[in-house]
């Protein structure tokens, strides 16, 4: 019986041996052949050597050997998979005392002025827009993470496999004395004065995981829980006060809990940020973007496993539908789609599959986002929308010019992708977070991303403004160049009003500067004003904000930021803005970067004209507020210029003053700066607003009426008339034009001889040298009308400079001064 089990595993072996090599041998039948022949031939034709069969059993032996390989190695990698996933999903501890020894090398002279470099404009973004209620204005001095680096692993480092996903799980331990991070607070009532607020330790414990993604181009970093955190914080002296620490027993606190809700928010489970590790680094900043996102369909929402009510989850029971599965046909559901403080929302749809197919345009402001999507249940005559579930979805722009795409999914999965172009679609189906069932479904196209030397990647390729003869980007300073903003036009404005009316206006305001739009009558209204403002090189955002003006106060239909950093001379980007904390609305701009340099021989210097004057006519104000209690103001201007400040005459009991008076001053380049005050003949003046004028660019000798918004209030505006006075300009044009009767006859006689010609012509038929003549002779018409504009301006500067002279000759001589004089 053994004898016979061995020749049929034998005969078995052969079979699948045979189909092997016939699978990977498949010209062998006919190899097979070519040796029947030369046998036959070889026996009854003639014969050959004794080496032919040698030879087959060496190959056959050889495609043996390989064969028996292959099945092993397949075997063992079989073996090994199925004892990773299955049987130990967990790797033994491996220690990595190697990795913090080299963290210790690569850390004080690469690791932390790189991370402090990242971290400090990061963090300079963060308190500009969070501040403690003891602080009225803080600011970033100094930023070093010290010599001291992280430890990693101490107690060992172990990969972890879950759903074919692979986790590294990695301690993190960073106790730091000797790191510096200076801040300047400025402090509110009560204690006033400022302070130095010194950073001067930090401590964070806590788990980290590692998953790397896409096959190795990137690895998803996060905390498996909030990690502990300890911020060591000590006070110095702040102008001509010392404030110790006891003082501020909020401040410390404070740092703690902003440093803790930033790490939840986006570093601890399942909040997970990105390394990017690209083949190619084409050392491009992305300093913002624009994507269109598309929010197509849900599946499987039912209200037993989402959040609501627990009342509607008992009363409420699914159906089933043909297939089977569990449907509630009376739900009606709507996504808002959330992106930093733009928000946008789709139209309610009704089932447990909806499909909204809504597409939007969000503005990214960094080289990275976060999209959240929030599903709301809408409930049919009910004013209140119930919260059900969100998910997010977070992307970032890698060097290699192209996009990642990252989401949690079930059972803290990854669901990563990556868009190599601009334009590039991207679908991805993400769950719900904290529900047992339900998804989205959502398409991505990430159009343009925005670089701060002023290229811009668009569907495909990049654009460069300007080329250097190295390859690399001209990019001029920021600093004494001008921002000139177009706005427009608007689309789709919500309607705050109930009769379906809105008068929209818009603000704009880039540092302390602040321009406003006409009032238009639409909700698609067309501005088309052109505003211009000085270039801020610390990369401040333009700052809009959209108005419906109402009797009763404006109401505010929406706000924007745009990024300005990263803006070329010579070319207009022309973009539609979707304004923040509203339903709908767009607004579309055209922004322009210009040097001022390019501008100085025709609109004068920034420095002042040396012996001019600026002549500044303040007109009237409107729509001031209230400052007395009988419901007017007594408002008066006070001009503050460089060191000189004057006035103007009070205009009691009045919200719409009228002054019309002109005040001068010498052009000598100083900032002027006009508050309007409020008079009280015992109290002390209060302020109902300021405003910077901006006159520097002006164009000398020409005269600019403008009505100004004031700061600091809730509504205001002043109109003014500034005028450049540069009268050298007028004299120098004079003494170099040098009028002469030969120019007049030159163009005179240029002209008689283009009337010849053109009778010639005429008479000829030659039509198209005759057009040509024509535009000529029209040439010269206009030469000649600015020579007599001339020639009158020339005469009137000198009557002038006659009657002048004339008064200082009477002035000057006594005998004529007491001949006039009556007796």
């Amino acid at each position: 019986m053994s004898r016979r089990k061995r020749r049929g595993s034998n005969v078995e072996e052969a079979v699948k041996f045979f189909n092997h090599v016939m699978e990977e041998k498949p010209y062998l039948p006919f190899l097979v052949a070519l040796i029947l022949l030369a046998w036959c031939i070889e026996r009854w034709i003639f014969s050959f050597s004794n080496w032919v069969p040698i030879v087959i059993a060496v190959w056959a032996t050889i495609q043996y050997g390989s064969y028996q390989r292959r099945i092993l190695v397949e075997d063992l990698t079989k073996k090994w998979k199925r004892v990773v996933l299955n049987t130990s999903p967990v790797t033994p501890l491996e220690h990595c005392e190697w990795l913090n020894r080299m963290v210790t090398e690569v850390w004080p002279n690469f690791i932390s002025p790189k991370l402090s470099t990242r971290f400090y404009s990061i963090i300079e973004k963060r308190l500009k827009h969070r501040k403690s209620r003891l602080i009225e204005r803080i600011e970033l001095q100094e930023f070093s993470l010290g010599s001291c680096p992280p430890s990693l692993g101490l107690q060992g480092t172990r990969w972890l496999t879950s759903n074919d996903q692979r986790f590294m799980r990695l301690g993190f331990d960073w106790d730091t004395n000797d790191m510096s991070i200076l801040l300047l607070a400025k402090l509110a009532k009560p204690f006033m004065g400022t302070a130095r607020i010194v950073i001067n330790s930090l401590h964070i414990k806590g788990d980290l995981l590692l998953m790397p993604i896409l096959d190795g181009k990137a690895v998803l970093y996060s905390f498996i829980a909030a990690p502990e955190v300890r911020i060591g914080v000590a006070f110095g002296s702040g102008g001509s006060q010392s404030l110790p620490a006891t003082e501020l027993p909020g401040v410390s606190s404070w740092l703690v809990k902003i440093f803790t809700e930033t790490l939840m928010k986006t570093m601890v489970e399942p909040h997970r940020r990105c390394f990017s590790l690209p083949a190619e680094d084409l050392q491009k900043k992305a300093v913002g973007g624009i994507i269109y996102v598309t929010v197509i369909s849900g599946n499987r929402l039912l209200r037993s496993s989402l959040r609501g009510s627990p009342s509607r989850k008992q009363e409420d029971c699914p159906d089933r539908s043909s297939e089977g599965q569990f449907v509630d046909r009376d739900l009606q559901t709507f996504i808002e789609v959330e992106l930093e403080d733009l928000t946008r929302r789709t139209s309610a749809r009704s089932g447990s599959s909806p499909r909204w197919d809504s597409t939007f345009n969000m503005v990214l402001h960094e080289e990275y986002g976060t999209l959240r999507f929030h599903l709301y249940e809408c409930t049919p005559g009910n004013v209140k929308y119930d919260y059900l579930a969100s998910c997010e979805i977070k992307l970032k722009y890698v060097k290699d010019d192209s996009t990642i795409f990252w989401a949690t999914g079930t059972d803290s999965t990854v669901i990563a992708k990556q868009a190599y172009t601009c334009g590039e679609e991207v679908e991805m189906v993400v769950p719900f977070e904290g529900v047992s069932s339900g998804e989205l479904t959502v398409k991505l196209v990430l159009k343009e991303w925005q670089f701060s030397d002023g290229s811009h990647s668009l569907n495909n390729f990049r654009v460069n403004s300007r080329q250097s003869l190295n390859g690399s980007s001209n990019f001029l300073p920021r600093t004494g160049r001008k921002i000139y903003i177009t706005v427009m036009e608007g689309k789709d404005l919500s309607m705050k009003d109930r009769s379906g009316k809105c008068d929209p206006y818009v603000k704009l305001q880039y540092g302390k500067v602040i321009q406003k739009t006409k009032t238009a009558h639409s909700l698609n209204p067309v501005w088309n004003q052109k505003f211009d403002f000085d270039e801020i090189g610390d990369g401040d955002y333009l700052k809009i904000k959209c108005f419906s003006e109402e009797i009763f106060g404006d109401e505010n239909i929406g706000s924007a930021r745009v990024n300005l950093e990263g803006l070329n001379e010579g070319s207009v980007r022309d973009v539609w803005i979707p304004l923040e904390k509203v339903s709908s609305g767009e607004l579309r701009l055209q922004i322009e970067a210009v040097r001022v340099e390019d501008f100085e021989g025709s609109r004068g210097s920034s420095k002042g004209s040396g012996n001019g004057w600026i002549e500044l006519s303040l007109i009237e104000a409107k729509d001031l507020i209230a400052a007395d209690l009988r419901g007017t103001s007594d408002p008066y201007v006070r001009v503050q210029y460089g060191n000189l400040k004057k006035r103007t005459k009070i205009m009691y009991k009045t919200l719409n003053p009228k002054w019309n008076q002109t005040l001068e001053f010498p052009d000598n380049g100083s900032p002027l700066i006009l508050y309007v005050k409020d008079h009280n003949a015992l109290l002390p003046t209060s302020s109902i607003g300021d405003c910077v004028v901006e006159y520097d660019r002006l164009p000398p000798n020409e005269m600019s009426d403008k009505w100004i918004p004031l700061q600091g209030v809730k509504r205001g505006e002043i109109h003014i008339q500034i005028t450049r006075k540069v009268p050298e300009l007028l004299k120098r044009a004079s003494l170099d034009s040098e009028p002469s009767l030969a120019k007049a006859h030159d163009i005179s006689s240029q002209m008689k001889q283009m009337m010849i010609k053109c009778r010639s012509l005429t008479n000829n038929g030659n039509l198209e040298e005759l057009s040509a003549a024509l535009s000529e002779l029209e040439s010269l018409e206009d030469t000649q009308d600015d020579y007599m504009v001339q020639l009158e301006t020339e005469q009137m500067l000198l009557l002038n400079k006659i009657k002048e002279l004339g008064q200082e000759i009477f002035n000057s001589s006594p005998s004529l001064s007491r001949r006039s004089s009556p007796n």
